[in-house]
């Protein structure tokens, strides 16, 4: 089975909505497109270069693919840029009748049943870039095996975020974290089951507990 990847750059409170730059995702009246430029250091490069080594194929959602294919086959020189550009490139869209970016691939039907099977297919791994709608379908379908989330040290409000209301709940294991200089949390997590629980309360709760507990409502 190929593992599915999802590296997602988010801000401190979880917005993941343009990180890029002012044009890149401005809906829902969002200003602060760019939110991540000013961050790049040696230790982000590293690691950004460690995630397409060895090479995987991309699963974009349809905004990430149109921002991706007027970017990156016009970059010349760059190492990732070449890995990008040479990547099967799976899209999910309900509106897109074609894609012409270099090995780019459109994906048919339900967006979560195409997935599923790809996941089942010989290749290599898949690698989810952006895609904050797509996301939230493979959250839903619990289709993620690995979290690479950087967490940038800014509270950005309103926008477009990694977790939405039907993220499946589950467990997960730190598998590698590093710290950037300009205070970037890279931090990389797989699945580890099911939430595990317990309680700091006592066995017996007490009157007051009990009370507590007789005046909630929802």
């Amino acid at each position: 089975m190929r593992t599915l990847t999802v590296n997602t750059f988010v801000s401190l409170d979880g917005v993941m909505q343009a990180p890029g730059g002012p044009a890149e995702d401005p809906t829902g009246n969002f200003t602060l497109g760019g939110w991540n430029a000013t961050f790049w250091d040696d230790v982000m490069g590293q690691a950004i270069a460690k995630e397409f080594d060895p090479p995987t194929d991309l699963l974009l959602g349809r905004k990430t693919y149109e921002i991706f294919a007027a970017h990156w086959p016009y970059i010349s020189d760059d190492p990732i840029a070449d890995q990008l550009n040479n990547a099967t490139k799976y899209v999910a869209s309900r509106t897109l009748d074609e894609v012409t970016w270099n090995n780019a691939v459109l994906l048919k039907g339900d967006a979560g049943d195409a997935v599923a099977e790809l996941k089942h297919q010989d290749g290599p791994d898949l690698n989810v870039q952006g895609s904050s709608d797509l996301l939230q379908t493979l959250l839903r379908r619990d289709l993620v095996d690995v979290f690479n989330i950087w967490t940038f040290p800014i509270l950005l409000g309103p926008g477009k975020r990694l977790f939405g209301e039907g993220t499946t709940p589950g467990g997960l294991r730190l598998l590698d974290s590093v710290t950037s200089t300009t205070g970037v949390t890279i931090a990389k997590y797989e699945r580890a089951g099911e939430v595990p629980v317990g309680s700091f309360q006592f066995a017996e709760p007490t009157e007051a507990e009990l009370r507590r507990r007789a005046s909630l409502t929802d």
